[in-house]
């Protein structure tokens, strides 16, 4: 077994106690909205949001903060936290990325002890797919397995609230999720790809729900 797999299982845990389980990232407006109401709609929700989204906006900042980890690079890394700060235009979405962030820094700096990850933390805005990319190489994680993670760990966290809101059944949810697994290779080797003029590329129906959920009557998530 490979030394860093337990690792890997552990910071890419969907029950990590940082708090992921209160945001649903605008997928309540959808529901509401009688946008999402079934296993079909919510499975096309899902694929969507990691591929048009995902990819451009958390799954690219993950990347560059295990790069910027890699080389070091305290300055750049800030500044991929100022860029992703500027690139969350919904309220929800950006304070939902910073508590995350600085929650996954809060557990960690303890059980991984790191000078580098000491000085981001006093510096850091903490946005969860920075802090994730910084400890993915902290701990010793191959980049590519990672990321693999990353998105796997996004997709569950999108069919546990399709389950919950729309409501699935939880057989429902769970063939929604296997049939994503077959691209996730995709998605991460499109991630290598993306060029830094494209980073935080828009997807607006995606930010307007998101909007439209801090309005919301009656609401189960925080975003």
């Amino acid at each position: 077994m490979q030394n860093w797999l337990p690792h890997l299982l552990h910071l890419s845990d969907p029950a990590l106690p940082v708090g992921a389980y209160t945001h649903s990232n605008g997928l309540e407006t959808y529901v509401q909205q009688c946008i999402v109401h079934d296993a079909a709609t919510a499975g096309t929700y899902i694929r969507n949001m990691l591929e048009y989204n995902v990819i451009y906006n958390d799954g690219y900042f993950a990347w560059q903060g295990y790069l910027a980890a890699e080389a070091g690079d305290l300055s750049l890394l800030l500044e991929l936290d100022e860029e992703c700060t500027a690139l969350k235009s919904p309220m929800e979405m950006r304070q939902a990325s910073q508590k995350l962030g600085l929650r996954l820094l809060k557990l960690m700096l303890p059980l991984a002890e790191h000078e580098f990850a000491k000085e981001y933390a006093l510096k850091t805005t903490g946005h969860y797919c920075l802090v994730f990319g910084v400890y993915a190489y902290l701990l010793g994680i191959p980049l590519e397995e990672a990321m693999t993670a990353f998105y796997y760990n996004t997709a569950t966290g999108m069919v546990t609230n399709c389950v919950k809101l729309v409501p699935l059944g939880q057989q429902q949810g769970q063939e929604i999720l296997y049939s994503l697994l077959p691209l996730l290779p995709g998605w991460v080797s499109k991630t290598k790809t993306v060029s830094r003029e494209l980073a935080g590329r828009c997807s607006p129906a995606f930010d307007i729900s998101c909007m439209q959920h801090e309005k919301l009557y009656s609401r189960l998530y925080m975003s």
